[in-house]
């Protein structure tokens, strides 16, 4: 029987060293053929093998990324499971190559489920279909991933009205109230969290910058440095306060500005 071979994106030495373990204690079978540390490695590592895999267990925040980054500079055609420590990122999962979306911690179990559904997605397909792209495999699976919002239903002088998502210039959240600020001046209230609106959301346009506020990159105006290696954000409208991108995640913001 052929090996199954698997590749390792994960940026703690001491996770990925667990998760190999499980993989081979789950399926001796399995042959850990690269373990990659960061974007940037994987990404020399996909281009380089194209072919020399068949399955892909990915972390989503690397040090220096997050994952989804990979796909946008490699060619990654194999199934990904997704191991992660995040529950945000589960629409945009599925829409890389995403067959199953594991949490930390994990535990053999889920790794054992994961597996068996690969299998029957890709190793146990049936004769006929050996040649059928991965791609075409994958659309029953993409289907559960809900498109991003494109408009939402609020409350409007004893009105419902539609607000297109592409209009809104920041989300905001104050005393347990989330609030969507317009492009044109106008507020309204959102039934949805923030941890909600952050699944919903396209995350090229839309930006979560701190507990308080997510932002749309369009409403966003200038960039000003502030203390401690803050970055303070101007927008237009101009939010009821202050809107800082905390030091840790200036990298990542950059990133997403600079896309």
């Amino acid at each position: 029987m052929n090996k199954l071979r698997v590749v390792i994106v994960e940026d703690e030495p001491v996770t990925a060293r667990n998760l190999a373990h499980v993989l081979q204690n789950v399926d001796q079978n399995i042959d850990v053929t690269a373990s990659l540390p960061d974007v940037k490695d994987a990404v020399e590592w996909f281009n380089d093998n194209p072919g020399a895999y068949d399955l892909v267990f990915m972390d989503i925040r690397l040090a220096d990324g997050v994952s989804f980054d990979i796909f946008k500079q490699a060619d990654v055609l194999k199934p990904v499971i997704f191991v992660t420590a995040y529950n945000d990122y589960a629409i945009q999962a599925f829409k890389n190559n995403g067959i199953d979306y594991i949490l930390k911690p994990f535990d053999e179990a889920e790794i054992e489920l994961a597996l068996s559904k690969f299998k029957r997605l890709v190793v146990q397909r049936p004769k006929g279909d050996a040649n059928q792209p991965f791609e075409q495999l994958l659309q029953h699976v993409k289907i559960l991933a809900k498109p991003y919002k494109k408009s939402f239903l609020v409350h409007f002088r004893d009105k419902l009205i539609p607000v297109e998502t592409v209009k809104i210039a920041w989300f905001y959240t104050a005393h347990e109230i989330v609030y969507a600020q317009t492009t044109d001046g106008q507020q309204y209230n959102i039934e949805f969290t923030m941890e909600q609106l952050e699944q919903q959301l396209e995350p090229d346009l839309f930006f979560r910058a701190n507990r308080q506020f997510i932002i749309n990159r369009k409403a966003l105006t200038e960039v000003d440095f502030y203390f401690n290696g803050r970055l303070s954000l101007k927008m237009k409208p101009e939010p009821p306060e202050k809107i800082l991108i905390s030091k840790a995640r200036v990298p990542e913001f950059k990133k997403w500005v600079d896309s």
